[in-house]
């Protein structure tokens, strides 16, 4: 048997231990001169693929156990709606962040992630046949290039997170799921723990919180998410990705820290260093989190100080 075809599922590893997941995509290829702020969409990984591919490649050698495809908006809805009348499908970029993922994935041991995020269908009302048919373009992709696992994450509604995980739960892969939201619940006004107990029981294999918000506030958010879990007799993996970024008057936010005036071009002063990760990652692995990763902000250099 090859070392590829050994290696262990997302499951087993967060049976066995931490998972340390990759980082920021989107601000950091901004920040590079790759990705547009504002859409935040990922033509880069056909326009600039060298660009996506090194940055995978600075996340697996800094240590990461999972390398995730960059699909980051890749929906057809957000494509259609973005500046430079940019002619690619959904279909086309998420094809080429496979591509990238895989190649560099297995010059390590890493796992390749296959995830979907919102899509203006939802908010435009649109209805559950259109926003699940927006996200199966992108797992149909996912499962031609036998992805590792599947995410569905940044989400703002509990209702749209569960129509993404009843999608991607049929391709039979292992399911995780995010929301980027804080103490105070989702958009809609559901608690940490409702969300949780429905994203357990729509199939989510892993169930966590990803961007919006400091480490510090998603912590106090998973602690309820974990309470409420533990309540339901509900034990999915627990997941975190927070901001790279101090942003502790955003807690109370239900948005998180995109009210700053700081964002998203005065974000730097803000950064965590890497002793505040370190500190983040026994933190959160002391709640029982065996996920641990990070989303905007969190760069290569901040996973180094894990192993020290």
């Amino acid at each position: 048997m090859s070392a590829l075809s050994a290696k262990k599922g997302i499951l087993e590893r967060l049976a066995d231990g931490p998972v340390i997941g990759d980082g920021s995509y989107v601000v950091t290829l901004e920040k590079r001169g790759y990705v547009k702020a504002g859409p935040f969409t990922p033509e880069a990984a056909i326009e600039h693929p060298d660009a996506v591919k090194q940055l995978h490649k600075e996340f697996l050698r800094a240590g990461a156990d999972v390398i995730q495809a960059f699909t980051f908006y890749a929906t057809d809805g957000k494509l259609s709606i973005t500046e430079g009348g940019k002619s690619y499908t959904s279909t086309d970029l998420n094809q080429a962040a496979c591509d990238l993922a895989r190649d560099v994935a297995d010059s390590g041991n890493a796992l390749v992630c296959g995830g979907v995020s919102p899509t203006p269908t939802y908010t435009d009302g649109k209805g559950k046949d259109v926003v699940q048919n927006e996200f199966k373009k992108q797992v149909d992709v996912f499962v031609k290039n036998d992805v590792d696992f599947l995410l569905a994450e940044f989400f703002g509604f509990i209702e749209e997170t569960e129509w993404a995980i009843e999608t991607l739960k049929v391709t039979g892969k292992p399911v995780a799921a995010t929301m980027r939201i804080g103490p105070i619940g989702d958009l809609a006004g559901v608690s940490p723990g409702d969300c949780a107990i429905r994203m357990a029981k729509a199939g989510a294999d892993i169930v966590g919180l990803n961007c919006s918000f400091d480490y510090q506030t998603e912590l106090k958010a998973m602690k309820m998410m974990k309470q409420a879990l533990d309540a339901a007799g509900l034990k999915p993996f627990l997941m975190t990705q927070p901001l790279g970024y101090h942003v502790p008057e955003s807690e109370n936010c239900r948005v998180g820290y995109y009210d700053l005036p700081e964002y998203p071009f005065a974000m730097e002063p803000r950064l965590l260093t890497r002793w505040d990760v370190r500190k983040y990652a026994r933190e959160a692995y002391n709640m029982g989190i065996r996920y641990i990763g990070g989303c905007c902000g969190f760069e290569p250099l901040h996973w180094g100080m894990l192993w020290i």
